[in-house]
């Protein structure tokens, strides 16, 4: 099972780094080490769609993020994407978006981008995998002051982690999130004190900071109206892209151990923690709020 998901990561691979190239059914057999017929059919059963499905939705996506951020026009993006047309590529965009390029190009809105990501081996044996090594060896702790701020949250129900949130609420919000044109920093999860949370909603949500004057909010999202505050900011070492459990779980160990009074803070139950993406090649990074001893 590894060596399959191993063959479709290296598709995944070839994918991303070839994305704008014409790709054909060699070029993903080449990379996966299988034949045509068997890189397709594992790349459709590991992901749950085709290759070509796959290819179109991250470009699409891709010229999204390019029609909002970049001076390009609707026709660079279409030929960049390889529509033959630029009334295909309208239609694709209406199709995956509910939008027109044009009108998204004038006046950017929240859209639910395509994620790509990496295929799982999902141990069928159920024994747990074996680790050569330990991967967090160092931990850089950093203070850390935020202002007062916005955040574009969608709340679940009763979710205490990101898994239980996507089970609630879908994944496809961090695409949304990604889409934000007036986002501050980059998409977050966050444990909400008592204090932020509503009768009835989960304690775990995803957001994103936004500027003050922010108001296009999607549909079963809202505004939150966070205070300054300060924070510790742990930052583990770079780890393998499989191992970003264990490095969550280190990091976690670390947080438990830390003693903030040797700094003058003690932990602070009032504003929420923070969870940045795990990033393997920028190490696990958590916020957790602290106030003045």
């Amino acid at each position: 099972m590894k060596e399959q998901v191993d063959a479709v990561r290296q598709m995944q691979e070839y994918i991303d780094e070839h994305l704008y190239d014409t790709i054909t059914p060699a070029d993903l057999a080449n990379a996966s080490h299988y034949s045509p017929w068997h890189a397709y059919r594992l790349f459709t059963q590991c992901l749950g769609r085709t290759p070509w499905e796959y290819i179109r939705r991250f470009r699409l996506a891709r010229s999204a993020l390019q029609l909002r951020d970049e001076s390009i026009t609707v026709t660079d993006a279409a030929f960049r994407c390889g529509f033959g047309s630029v009334d295909g590529y309208r239609r694709a965009f209406h199709r995956e978006f509910g939008c027109n390029p044009c009108q998204y190009a004038k006046k950017p809105v929240p859209v639910y981008l395509f994620t790509p990501y990496r295929a799982q081996d999902t141990d069928t044996d159920g024994e747990e995998k074996q680790r050569m090594e330990k991967v967090v060896k160092t931990v850089m702790i950093q203070e850390l002051h935020k202002p007062t701020r916005k955040m574009l949250v969608r709340r679940g129900k009763a979710a205490r982690d990101y898994y239980a949130y996507c089970e609630e609420v879908g994944c496809d919000i961090w695409g949304l999130l990604l889409s934000i044109p007036d986002a501050i920093d980059e998409p977050m999860g966050l444990w909400l004190p008592e204090r932020l949370r509503r009768p009835g909603t989960s304690e775990y949500i995803q957001g994103v900071e936004v500027a003050p004057d922010y108001a296009n909010v999607p549909d079963g999202f809202e505004l939150l109206d966070l205070p300054a505050a300060d924070y510790l900011r742990f930052q583990g070492e770079p780890f393998a892209e499989d191992d970003f459990e264990e490095a969550i779980e280190e990091i976690w160990d670390v947080i438990k151990r830390y003693d903030p009074a040797a700094i003058g803070f003690a932990w602070d139950d009032i504003n929420p923690r923070i969870q940045l993406e795990p990033r393997g090649k920028r190490g696990y990074v958590e916020l957790v709020p602290v106030r003045k001893a």
